[in-house]
């Protein structure tokens, strides 16, 4: 590999996910890998300046949200958010990881203590020739990010 390959920005396309027991499961959409540190207005008592200093705060995790196709006698997100409806709630570690060319990670995205907030469909129409889509959203406490 020459200094020039690994300066080369990587495609977004190629991601899998590993959630729970579930390996390697292919995705269509995963959207709402944010992450932001709440701004804290401060200023101390001997400050000859009449302005505050920003300190960070709380950190806010946004909701992550998934989309795949729809197939056969597959409803691992319904399951999974049954058990949140059933107040049996069940956090898991869901690792997402972006693929090179070859098949190896190189980004991967960690969110800690998963559990689902919404499970949806898209919408149906008899006119249309797409596939089923169906999206879980998920609120986690905590993103980490590794580079491979």
């Amino acid at each position: 590999m020459t200094v020039h390959d690994q300066n080369w920005p990587v495609p977004k396309f190629y991601f899998l996910l590993d959630w729970g027991n579930d390996i390697g499961i292919p995705f269509q959409e995963v959207s709402g890998l944010d992450i932001d540190a709440q701004p804290i207005g401060y200023r101390h008592s001997s400050s000859s300046t009449f302005s505050e200093i920003s300190m960070p705060g709380l950190v806010k995790n946004g909701n992550i949200t998934m989309k795949k196709s729809v197939f056969t006698q597959d409803n691992a997100f319904w399951a999974w958010y049954v058990k949140v409806k059933n107040n049996t709630l069940e956090r898991q570690n869901v690792v997402i990881k972006l693929m090179d060319d070859s098949g190896h990670s190189v980004m991967v995205w960690e969110l800690n203590n998963a559990w689902p907030t919404r499970v949806s469909a898209n919408e149906l129409n008899a006119e249309g020739s797409e596939v089923a889509i169906e999206s879980i959203e998920i609120a986690h406490e905590g993103l980490v990010i590794v580079n491979a």
